[in-house]
């Protein structure tokens, strides 16, 4: 385990506590996907060198793959829907476990599939970066998705090149809002025109070279304004840089910096930023707070090992912004970008940094 305090328990917070009625959907999020089995070595003092050993300081496992982006909603407060296959073997148990009974996640649409081996990737962080090494066999033939997902306010959908998903389209005709990242496009076309789902989308979250080389243009900005013809609502990620959007009906942009922090390790920092997105856009916050919430938590989650071990509850956002406002000479405009959090955060008792222990398997079942 990684030193840590041990376990740190959740304060509840429900940021669209004041839209709830009787005739919501039952979820607010659904999502689908492979769940991996991640097992995270730390405490590297350097990137593993052909034909010696190397030995790290620190070793934990989680759920990974679509599981980091279910957590980080779920940290967030936010119901969330998972469709996914599990295997049979110790590793699905323990990765359906974790999520279900450790993080809320509703898994009623996935399924366990005898027989089938879970896939599982280990992940080495040094210096900022992490190495990774993954196996699994082909998912069964129902995945990734379910004919019917179930109703939700949104749903985060992954785009594929050429390939269509039948249930986002299934999704947005009964009035989920989907929001879609993409990969790298290995075909090496980059065709907008190829991701034939985008016009089921509210909103695409695609990172800068992505957005560039989908649309031609010579920089994220530009990108973005020419993905907002294509959808209503174009967000780039520019890494180091922050975060540029552009709602395509309003015609309304914004751009906020990112937050300079110590990167121990990058895993699931993309889908923190997209859950924080997401929660934003639900609770009818002004696009500039969205993106300083989603570029916030996922700044948050690079200081800490793993992908859905890292992602940030309101504990962690709550004990932050009181270290940051107690600090001398703290910029005011800096500390302003961040106001809208006050009289949503809780109250914390713990200084910052709030440090997990990292779980791992073989201690057997909770009761």
């Amino acid at each position: 385990m990684i030193d840590g305090e041990g376990p740190f328990r959740q304060a509840h917070v429900d940021p669209l506590a004041g839209l709830r009625t009787a005739e919501d959907p039952p979820w607010d999020v659904y999502l689908t996907g492979t769940v991996f089995l991640d097992i995270i070595f730390t405490g590297l003092d350097s990137a593993p060198v052909r034909g010696t050993e190397s030995w790290a300081r620190g070793m934990g496992s989680s759920p990974g793959g679509v599981a980091n982006m279910a957590t980080a909603l779920a940290r967030l407060g936010l119901k969330t829907s998972l469709a996914a296959a599990f295997g049979d073997d110790h590793y699905g148990e323990y990765c359906w476990d974790a999520l279900e009974q450790g993080e809320g996640i509703d898994l009623s649409p996935s399924r366990t599939v005898p027989g089938w081996h879970s896939p599982v990737t280990v992940s080495m962080a040094y210096e900022g970066e992490r190495t990774m090494v993954s196996h699994g066999h082909e998912p069964p033939h129902e995945e990734p998705a379910p004919d019917c997902p179930p109703r939700a306010r949104a749903a985060v959908a992954s785009l594929t090149p050429g390939i269509r998903a039948p249930w986002i389209a299934q999704a947005a005709s009964r009035g989920t809002r989907i929001f879609a990242d993409v990969g790298w496009d290995d075909t090496g076309r980059w065709d907008l025109a190829g991701l034939a789902d985008l016009a089921h989308c509210e909103a695409f979250l695609p990172n800068a070279e992505e957005a560039m080389r989908y649309t031609g243009a010579d920089c994220p900005r530009a990108a973005a304004h020419a993905l907002a013809e294509h959808v209503p609502l174009a967000v780039v990620t520019l890494g180091s840089d922050g975060a540029y959007a552009v709602d395509g009906r309003s015609g309304e942009s914004a751009e906020v910096p990112a937050i300079a922090v110590e990167a121990l390790d990058p895993t699931g920092a993309g889908d923190v930023f997209v859950a924080g997105f997401v929660m934003g856009t639900l609770a009818d916050w002004p696009l500039a707070d969205r993106l300083a919430f989603a570029g916030l938590i996922a700044a948050l989650s690079v200081q800490e090992f793993g992908g859905s071990l890292s992602a940030p509850g309101w504990s962690e956002i709550a004990a932050w912004w009181r270290r940051v406002q107690s600090v001398d000479d703290q910029d005011p405009a800096a500390l302003s970008r961040y106001a809208f959090l006050e009289g949503l955060l809780p109250e914390v008792t713990r200084p910052w940094p709030l440090r997990r222990a990292v779980p791992t398997i073989g201690f057997g079942r909770s009761a």
